[in-house]
């Protein structure tokens, strides 16, 4: 489990920074949630591999 936690917390990383570069390129037009959705699920597997470890 604890590999399967660290897989999705680098995916939804990559995500977040697809999010934020998208949030960029439109000026900030479309929500920042595009951004912010996928870092909580970021943070939250990222935690859940630490207290495995």
């Amino acid at each position: 489990m604890k590999r399967i936690y660290l897989i999705l917390g680098i995916i939804f990383t990559i995500i977040t920074l697809i999010g934020v570069g998208y949030v960029l390129l439109n000026h900030g037009e479309v929500k920042a949630g595009y951004a912010c959705v996928p870092m909580v699920f970021a943070i939250i597997f990222i935690v859940m591999y630490r207290m495995k470890k």
